[in-house]
């Protein structure tokens, strides 16, 4: 059959009109916002992240959020190569470790002036916006409110006929008793504990149970070098019981959720945040709980409450209102809050928090009954972190190593390690 025939007249209407839309696919891909996310975490956190983005994508279709995620030991080392490029992500997950260094570096933007307009907090109480605050501006928005826990196996603690990690548990006690759990459970390549002595938060815990800060308000080291040849002798001792993982072990984790060493089955304990509970009991079978940080006194723990993570925006930004909005959409929406849940800790927002306690599993329930637990027990806030906490933290990293494969001794480690933070924090 032959085909149809074709008018000159239609020929030049249909090709007009293919033009016209072409054009209006370019103008709106021109006109198209796009924001990039960047955040640390693991698997649950990712897809709770993007879907939250596509919610948001979905009803402004102007805007384009491209995530990205990388776990906690990459993010900041990534984080500040684009900040010294100029590069940084629209959209930046904070930390209250960081957040002063880079605030204070003029990396981040200031959102005051956001306020009421493109930034709604309203239904956040002054203590929780007052956490993103460094030096009277708010360069951060909660995100979550948690503390530091063990994520322990509970599940396994019970088959193997050990109490549960119920607080009061003294440092010498916790030795003590991760010693013999390590011998109860009888399985080879399993030990009771991560090895914590390259974590700042547990090291902060114990230096308050002595009677110092981490910092003091000045921005000085408030840890002396006897404090941290007890840390690192501490978890030397625990190494030689076999109460935590030996280095070579402990290397595995990468300092996010997926490859801790509870998630790879080698150890019953993880040092973590309260809020991380969803992501550790998505990707572990066993049933797992939360219990307080070893304690040096059995009426107050050094542990407090603060931001779980923050939401910030990079000075640099080129769509800053844009920006802004995105932000006050993933802190205060509804929806947005029923997609991210607890997974980043116990949401700021009053209103939030009413709308998806309804809805909270057995873990989430968890999460908040522990908030709330802790509560009479936690101290203050401590003062903030000066410019290189963040390079301090690499730095216990790397000492906790060398005395774990005994490259040095605990005595000489904490002499070291109090000098080169001296001297990161002298560098400014």
């Amino acid at each position: 059959m032959a085909s149809p025939r074709i008018s000159r007249r239609r020929l030049l209407a249909s090709t007009a009109a293919l033009a016209t839309a072409a054009a209006a696919t370019r103008a709106e891909a021109q006109s198209t916002t796009r924001l990039r996310l960047y955040w640390w975490g693991g698997t649950e956190r990712a897809e709770r992240t993007n879907k939250t983005a596509a919610l948001y994508t979905q009803t402004h279709p102007a805007i384009a959020i491209a995530g990205e995620t990388v776990g906690w030991g990459d993010y900041w080392t990534r984080l500040a190569t684009q900040a010294a490029g100029r590069n940084m992500p629209d959209l930046v997950q904070m930390d209250y470790g960081y957040i002063f260094d880079y605030a204070r570096r003029g990396a981040l933007l200031p959102l005051d002036p956001y306020l009421g307009k493109e930034l709604d907090l309203s239904g956040f109480d002054q203590a929780s916006i007052d956490g993103g605050k460094v030096d009277g501006k708010i360069f951060g928005v909660s995100l979550g409110l948690n503390s530091t826990s063990l994520v322990y196996n509970r599940q396994a603690f019970e088959a193997a006929g050990l109490p549960p990690l119920d607080w009061p548990v003294t440092w010498a006690d916790f030795a003590k008793r991760m010693a013999e759990a390590t011998k109860a459970v009888k399985t080879p390549g399993v030990w009771a504990s991560s090895d914590a002595g390259n974590s700042g938060p547990a090291l902060e815990v114990w230096l308050r149970g002595r009677g110092h800060e981490m910092y003091t308000a000045d921005g000085k080291l408030g840890a002396t070098a006897s404090d941290m040849a007890d840390w690192f002798g501490y978890w030397a001792d625990m190494r030689a019981a076999g109460a935590c993982a030996p280095p070579e072990v402990q290397a595995l984790d990468k300092s996010d959720v997926d490859t801790a060493l509870i998630s790879l089955g080698k150890s019953l304990i993880s040092f973590a945040n309260s809020n991380q509970l969803v992501g550790y009991q998505a990707v572990n079978k066993s049933k797992l709980d939360l219990a307080m940080y070893p304690t040096s006194s059995t009426t107050k723990s050094g542990q407090y409450l603060k931001p779980s993570q923050m939401l910030s925006i990079a000075a640099t930004t080129k769509s800053k209102e844009e920006a802004v909005k995105a932000l006050s959409f993933f802190v205060a929406d509804i929806e947005a809050g029923k997609l991210l849940g607890v997974e980043r800790g116990i949401p700021a927002s009053a209103a939030i928090r009413k709308a998806i306690a309804p809805s909270l599993d057995a873990m989430a329930t968890r999460m908040s009954s522990y908030i709330a637990e802790i509560g009479p027990r936690v101290s203050p806030l401590p003062p903030p972190p000066p410019k290189g906490a963040g390079e301090i933290l690499a730095l216990l990293v790397r000492t906790n190593e060398s005395v774990g494969f005994k490259r040095t001794t605990p005595t000489a480690a904490g002499t070291t390690f109090i000098k080169e933070a001296t001297d990161i924090l002298a560098r400014g």
